[in-house]
């Protein structure tokens, strides 16, 4: 995925959930009748983006996969590259 870092975030993950709505009400017709009363939206207007500075994404991974209690929940970013 190609996202410009000069554009607010809110706007990527806004075009992901119009887009994916579109693509998943066209392939599945009968989803909003059974699971969304017929109502014209798809997804909230929420949506949570952690993110973690000046560590690589192997640093990361091995700070969550050495963590002591591994079922607790622990916040870690992904990287969105772009060119």
């Amino acid at each position: 995925m190609d996202y410009k870092p000069d554009k607010p975030l809110s706007t990527l993950i806004g075009n992901i959930k119009t887009v994916s709505s579109r693509l998943i009400r066209k392939e599945f017709p009968t989803i909003k009748e059974k699971y969304f009363y017929n109502k014209p939206y798809f997804w909230t207007g929420a949506y949570f983006v952690p993110s973690c500075g000046a560590v690589t994404v192997e640093q990361l991974k091995h700070y969550v996969e050495n963590q002591e209690h591994p079922k607790q929940w622990f916040a870690f970013s992904f990287v969105l590259y772009w060119s």
